[in-house]
């Protein structure tokens, strides 16, 4: 019975209609929806949760990756949010600042409001609404049952691809050999408290006696902001976290590591710290990329490859965490490359551009091109892009780049030649 099928159709009113629609606010989606606004448009942004950010606040990654390129609304966050950690040059990398992640969260929040940008929360992706080949908006579950918002371009910025999905977009998933996706991680944070704490480990927990046994088999922690808060990224669960079963397993194994590696900690180098915060919900590196126009590869990166359209770069490297699940880690320097606006573009399906850590690109170009500081810029020029399609009433992908770069220089984006 698992496996059959039932037809569902009904009249779903509309809710909003503007001139783009961003599904996700994430990173990639928070810059679109700025990105389309500045340019005038109005513009609807859907979040599922109840706050903006994606991983960077509801999975507690609450640090900005050193990149080399900090440019555009990305670097106007800095400044604004932390401006301690702004780099003199848009291409002089950040050094990995730390940040609160309820403060980025409030930031946000006013961001959006000011630059004009509805945003409905507890909003999710349902479905996809077409005219022959091309989306003219979305259905969405919201607190009201379900609700369209139409739109002249959508930008799917689920981090799943959720939308082309729907759309009849192909995707790919995870290494060529097998399909393994790199695998999940529950960040959380613990205090100093200044004093020895109880050290609690629940009975169905490892105990860890070294470093080997940890599930990445190293210590990976960040001191933040001079308060005694610890970040900790040092759980490892394999999955693929767009399944339902995998998704389902990965909250509570990663759950219960953190209780493991809290305790291996206390028992080790931070006696002191407590057990002070855990995501909200388990973080995800990698998924579904689209099968774009073009597929960013491993060569593109290695070799520096620069494009004539151009909308992203970065010098972020190679950082595959094992898809197995082992305790190892691809790491591997890069000097920079640039990423070409086709890779956001599905080949047969319009009115759709695509942002943020789905685009079309191989396992590993999408293991250095997912941080949050390059989804920002992907974002970004996705919604300058479809701010100019609307305007000169052509397909996304028959847009003047020549335009697109204007437009993102007039919003602070310089590209390094």
């Amino acid at each position: 019975m698992a496996n059959h099928e039932i037809v569902m159709q009904r009249a779903v009113p509309v809710h909003d209609a503007a001139d783009v629609i961003v599904v996700g606010g994430g990173p990639a989606g928070t810059a679109a929806a700025i990105g389309a606004a500045r340019c005038g448009r109005k513009t609807v942004l859907l979040e599922h949760t109840g706050q903006l950010g994606g991983m960077g606040t509801l999975g507690n990654v609450s640090v900005f990756m050193g990149v080399g390129n900090v440019t555009g609304i990305y670097r106007e966050i800095i400044s604004e949010f932390l401006p301690n950690s702004l780099p003199g040059s848009h291409h002089e990398s950040a050094i990995a600042p730390q940040y609160s992640p309820f403060e980025l969260r409030h930031y946000l929040n006013g961001k959006l409001e000011k630059e004009g940008v509805q945003v409905y929360y507890h909003v999710s992706f349902v479905s996809a609404i077409m005219e022959q080949s091309r989306v003219t908006g979305v259905i969405a579950n919201t607190r009201e049952g379900l609700r369209a918002f139409e739109g002249r371009v959508v930008i799917d910025c689920t981090g799943d691809a959720r939308v082309a999905v729907d759309a009849g977009v192909p995707t790919r998933s995870g290494r060529d050999e097998d399909g393994l996706t790199q695998p999940m991680t529950l960040m959380f944070m613990m205090q100093d408290t200044g004093k020895p704490v109880r050290q609690y480990l629940p009975e169905d927990c490892d105990r860890y006696e070294k470093v080997e046994q940890l599930p990445q088999g190293r210590n990976l922690h960040w001191s933040m902001m001079d308060n005694g808060t610890l970040l900790v990224n040092m759980t490892r669960v394999k999955g693929n976290g767009a399944r339902i079963e995998d998704i389902n397993y990965a909250e509570k194994e990663a759950l219960r590591q953190v209780f493991s590696v809290v305790n291996y900690l206390q028992r080790t180098s931070h006696p002191n710290h407590i057990l002070s915060h855990v995501a909200g919900q388990v973080g995800v590196r990698e998924t579904n990329q689209i099968i774009g126009r073009y597929t960013l590869t491993e060569e593109d990166l290695t070799s520096g490859r620069r494009f004539a359209d151009v909308v992203a770069q970065t010098n972020y490297e190679i950082d595959i965490h094992s898809p197995t699940g082992d305790a190892n880690t691809d790491e591997r320097k890069l000097d920079g490359y640039d990423i070409p606006y086709r890779c956001m573009l599905p080949a047969d399906v319009n009115g759709l551009i695509v942002a943020g850590r789905s685009i079309s690109a191989t396992h590993v170009a999408m293991s250095s091109m997912r941080v949050q500081a390059t989804c920002y810029a992907l974002g970004q020029a996705a919604g300058i892009a479809a701010a100019i399609a609307i305007e000169t009433d052509v397909p996304p992908a028959d847009i003047s780049i020549a335009q697109l770069h204007s437009l993102m220089a007039r919003q602070g984006v310089l590209f390094a030649r």
